[in-house]
C-alpha cells in the first residue's frame, strides 16, 4: 500500500488531498509507475485522467460503473483486486480510506508519507500496528520553498502472517 497521511492519519476531505507536495507526488509516480495500482472509484474519479503507464484496478459496488480506457479494470471486491495481480512482483493499493481498511490484512509492504502536520479531514488511513508492523526505513525532508510542511518517507513491512 501507498499512502500519504497527516499526524492524525488523515487522508483527505471532499474527495481531495490536503497537501501539496511535489517530491512525494515524484516518487508515487517513480514507485507505481508501470505497476498495477488498486482504488476504489472516488479516487479514481479525483484524478483528471488516468495516471499513465499504470494498470487503474477499481473497486466498485456499482455494477454499471464502466470509466471505458483501456488502462482501467472493473472489480467489485478487494479479493477480486487481489486476484488480478496474484502473480504481479509488486502492485499497489493507493486508496481511498475505505480501500486501505480492507486492503490492510492482504499487504506486505506500507510506503507512507508520514506529513508531520495534523489535518481536518474526513478520510482517514488505518492505524499501523507495531505488532504487525516493522519500520524498515525512514527518510526526513524538511519544509523548503516548494514543501509547507516538513515530511517523512516510512517504509515498514509486515512482521506477522497476513490473511
Amino acid at each position: 500500500m501507498i499512502a500519504a497521511i497527516g499526524k492524525n492519519n488523515a487522508l483527505g476531505k471532499d474527495n481531495d488531498l490536503l497537501w501539496h507536495l511535489p517530491d512525494d507526488f515524484k516518487r508515487f509516480k517513480q514507485l507505481t509507475t508501470g505497476h498495477k495500482i488498486i482504488m476504489g472509484r472516488k479516487t479514481f474519479e479525483s484524478f483528471p485522467k488516468p495516471l499513465p503507464n499504470r494498470t487503474h484496478i477499481i473497486i466498485t459496488r456499482d455494477p454499471n460503473y464502466n470509466p471505458a480506457m483501456p488502462s482501467c479494470i472493473v472489480v467489485h471486491s478487494i479479493e477480486e483486486a487481489l486476484k488480478l495481480i496474484k502473480d504481479d512482483d509488486k502492485s499497489y493499493i493507493i486508496g481511498g480510506g475505505e480501500i486501505y481498511d480492507l486492503g490492510m490484512p492482504y499487504a506486505d509492504i506500507l510506503e507512507v508519507t508520514r506529513i508531520n502536520e495534523s489535518f481536518d479531514a474526513d478520510t482517514y488511513f488505518p492505524k499501523i500496528d507495531e505488532k504487525i508492523w516493522a519500520l524498515a526505513k525512514e527518510e526526513y525532508h524538511p519544509i523548503d520553498e516548494r514543501h509547507k510542511y516538513d515530511f517523512t518517507y516510512l517504509t515498514y513491512q509486515r512482521i506477522s502472517p497476513k490473511k
